[in-house]
């Protein structure tokens, strides 16, 4: 009985691999892509007639209305999933540091997100390393009442396997310590200065946190070695509770059984330029795979679901409301998989949550290359944070998205800054991104079967712990178990 068992499923999978040959859809896809995508010039017009896209901004509002605009033109049917959101933006800014609090001296720096309403704290800082919770071990108690200073990311010369922690996370072990204000280096040569959120619920933090130039920082961390140093930070900034919109456009499925296959980016940015990068081309991206599946009138399996969220930047907090929503109307057991595409640029492969995808994902990718073999079908298997992906792997859900894709132009150092603009784009690279991955979700929704379903409470606990979440999780209180 075992053997007929096992002789059925195997015949059942063979079944489904031969039925996967899209490669004619795949056709289809990339002549339309490469001759008629309008991703490039639609980023275009919202970098010049809007500008940046803060959530909560009369900005944001455009961009939420230029996306629904141009999703109806396209023939969808599309809706705003309204939803309460804390609105911060910086207002005024003070960074001075020096041998003594008489001899301050004014250091460039940018305030991070959710800092508080308004601070002035002058005191002693201490260099706190990367950030980790060892370092405050090893110096303990040393930090507190004083201000923090740490590296965003690792330093060069630390430990192989050092942890990268999210700015959040280590603004959030500097409170726990008792810092009463937190500098944070950046990594980038040339003064860059990078913004983003300090908060890992996306609600106000009780101490200021900045951003300064590479330079500037490591000059400090010299100083430090050899005598004390003082800080001052003084701000002002405003928070509030507004209201921001997704925008949500369904292309419906044949398939009676309702499943979903969602496909998301972030259309929200920070304000200090236009979000050209982050996350321009992963947005408009998804928007153009929306106009690409309508232009060829393609046909699903399963329903697909384009999302542009806002308030990722803030904390996920357009993606954390779609699946409260979801769980609040009883169809969160019908998103069958998640597609998150964030600074997705010219990808090279696919990258999933569930290594059980992986030979769906290579026949899939084997068609592709005979159309383009600028793609070489890699395949990433994993977990990640920090993006809209999140709340829907926390949920058990596969996620995935392009993998092996490198940032057009050398944008990389300029994220989060006041350089993400659209002079960074690169229109073929853009082209790329939409066709890919207009193939790999009409692979998602239309294969017979897909090998994956939702995790359950155990199975999710392991595969984060595998996954070395649980740390991060933690810090950001969203461990459960």
């Amino acid at each position: 009985m075992r053997i007929s068992l096992f002789l059925f499923a195997f015949c059942a999978f063979i079944k489904v691999q031969a039925q996967d040959d899209f490669s004619a859809v795949f056709d289809k896809i990339n002549t339309e892509v490469q001759n008629g995508s309008k991703a490039y010039p639609n980023l275009k017009n919202a970098t010049e007639l809007i500008g940046h896209r803060l959530t909560g901004s009369a900005n944001g509002g455009k961009a939420e209305d230029y996306a629904y605009k141009l999703l109806k033109s396209y023939g969808y049917d599309v809706k705003f999933q309204p939803f309460e959101v804390e609105s911060w933006s910086r207002l005024t800014n003070e960074t001075k540091i020096g041998d003594s609090v008489d001899k301050l001296i004014r250091v460039t720096s940018v305030t991070l997100a959710h800092s508080p309403v308004k601070a002035d704290v002058v005191a002693e800082m201490v260099d706190l390393g990367n950030g980790l919770e060892e370092d405050y071990k090893q110096d303990a108690g040393n930090v507190k009442g004083k201000i923090a200073l740490v590296f965003l990311g690792v330093l060069p010369g630390s430990p192989e396997g050092t942890p990268a922690l999210h700015r959040s996370e280590k603004a959030a072990i500097a409170t726990k310590y008792g810092a009463v204000g937190i500098v944070i280096i950046n990594g980038v040569k040339g003064g860059v200065l990078l913004t983003g959120t300090a908060s890992v619920t996306g609600k106000l933090i009780p101490i200021p946190a900045v951003c300064i130039g590479l330079e500037n920082g490591m000059r400090i961390k010299e100083k430090l070695k050899a005598q004390k140093q003082f800080a001052s930070l003084k701000m002002t900034n405003f928070s509030g509770v507004i209201k921001a919109r997704n925008v949500i456009a369904t292309l419906k499925g044949t398939d009676t059984l309702a499943d979903k296959i969602v496909v998301g980016g972030h259309l929200d940015s920070w304000d200090l330029a236009t979000g050209a990068i982050d996350n321009g081309i992963g947005s408009f991206a998804v928007i153009d795979m929306a106009r690409t599946y309508k232009t060829l009138k393609l046909v699903n399996k399963r329903t697909v679901e384009f999302v542009l969220f806002m308030g990722e930047e803030q904390g996920l907090l357009g993606s954390k409301a779609y699946v409260e929503a979801a769980k609040h109307l009883g169809t969160l057991s019908q998103i069958r998989f998640m597609l998150n595409y964030d600074m997705t640029n010219n990808p090279k492969g696919f990258a999933t949550s569930r290594i059980e995808m992986k030979d769906l994902f290579a026949s899939w990718g084997s068609q592709i290359v005979k159309i383009d073999t600028g793609f070489k079908n890699l395949f990433y298997s994993g977990a990640w944070l920090h993006s809209d992906h999140q709340p829907f792997m926390l949920q058990g859900i596969p996620i995935g998205g392009g993998t092996g894709g490198d940032l057009p132009n050398n944008s990389g150092p300029y994220y989060h800054s006041d350089g993400d603009v659209f002079k960074l784009v690169d229109e073929q690279e853009l082209k790329n991104t939409v066709r890919f991955s207009a193939m790999l979700v009409y692979g998602l929704a239309n294969t017979p079967v897909l090998p994956v379903k939702k995790q359950s409470e155990n199975e999710l606990r392991e595969f984060l712990k595998q996954n070395n979440l649980e740390v991060p999780l933690k810090i950001a209180g969203e461990w459960r178990w």
